[in-house]
């Protein structure tokens, strides 16, 4: 299949690196990153090995059958308006946060499919990505239900060797991962710790107590997530992923603007709409923003 991986960072270079052994693939992000795997290849390091030529760009090629989208979430709509005159079959979008789907879905033309991923990836230097842990990547109507497309995407990864799921449960999906992320990201990053930290101890009961709230936003919503459904998961991807950088965590190292507005602003957001308590991410979101105020950033 002809692939395009809109948002070339850690994530996007590994899951395009991994498609590329088996397909065409069109990686599109910024330099010096694109530049370096123009000139040598994306060399794929750690735990899963492998040096590929997928075609670099800065921009989007005319057409594609299957566009994924991996960039932060507070730039999903530039990549929708990019996106936008790119013919394509089929757009995932494998992102934190919520809401990503809707606006992609809102401008473009063609099925929007959403996705969750727990493969671990840090991008050390230009031209190469290194995965720091094998995980799943799950993927559904966004709606919940399945569909020929969504199975026909599923195979595409399946064949490159990727460990994904075909679900039909999207939308419990969606929330257990935002519980996760709210718990796990903001958590490493305020204190910049590792993931495997929020497995016990102040960070754990810190991150326990804003996933479970993300939990009860959920529930008030009408999906099934209990509180200790929500402490599993995050207790599960911290473990498995216990080594790790948050996404979050390597936003705030690098001086970068974080997804906090998708993630523990979201879940506020949620919660005063819905008459529930958040006080934990309500902080967190806070912190976060504080920073990126200082940082000049917001």
């Amino acid at each position: 299949m002809d692939v395009l991986v809109f948002g070339a960072g850690s994530l996007g270079s590994l899951l395009g690196g991994l498609l590329a052994r088996e397909h065409e693939v069109t990686l599109v992000g910024r330099d010096p990153h694109m530049r370096a795997i123009d000139e040598g290849g994306l060399h794929i390091t750690g735990d899963a090995e492998a040096t590929v030529r997928p075609t670099a760009r800065l921009d989007a090629p005319e057409s594609a059958e299957l566009a994924v989208v991996c960039v932060k979430s507070f730039d999903t709509g530039a990549a929708a308006t990019a996106l936008a005159d790119c013919a394509l079959d089929a757009c995932l979008s494998v992102q934190n946060g919520m809401g990503n789907e809707a606006v992609l879905a809102d401008r473009l033309e063609c099925p929007v499919l959403a996705g969750t991923c727990t493969y671990g990836a840090v991008r050390p230097e230009p031209g190469t990505v290194r995965c720091t842990g094998i995980g799943e990547l799950t993927i559904g109507p966004p709606e919940g239900g399945t569909s020929a497309l969504v199975e026909r995407v599923g195979q595409v990864f399946e064949a490159a060797s990727v460990a994904t799921a075909v679900v039909d449960d999207m939308p419990a999906r969606l929330v257990e991962k935002l519980a996760v992320n709210a718990g796990i990201n903001a958590t490493t990053a305020l204190a910049r710790l590792e993931n495997g930290a929020v497995i016990g101890g102040d960070a754990g009961a810190l991150a326990g107590a804003a996933a479970r709230e993300a939990a009860a936003v959920a529930r008030a919503e009408g999906i099934d997530l209990s509180d200790r459904a929500a402490e599993r998961a995050l207790e599960s991807v911290a473990a498995d992923t216990a080594a790790n950088t948050s996404s979050m965590h390597q936003d705030l190292l690098a001086g970068r603007r974080t997804e906090v507005d998708a993630i523990n602003g979201y879940v506020v957001g949620r919660a005063d709409e819905l008459g529930v308590d958040a006080p934990v991410n309500r902080t967190f979101a806070r912190l976060l923003r504080a920073w990126e105020a200082g940082q000049g950033l917001r």
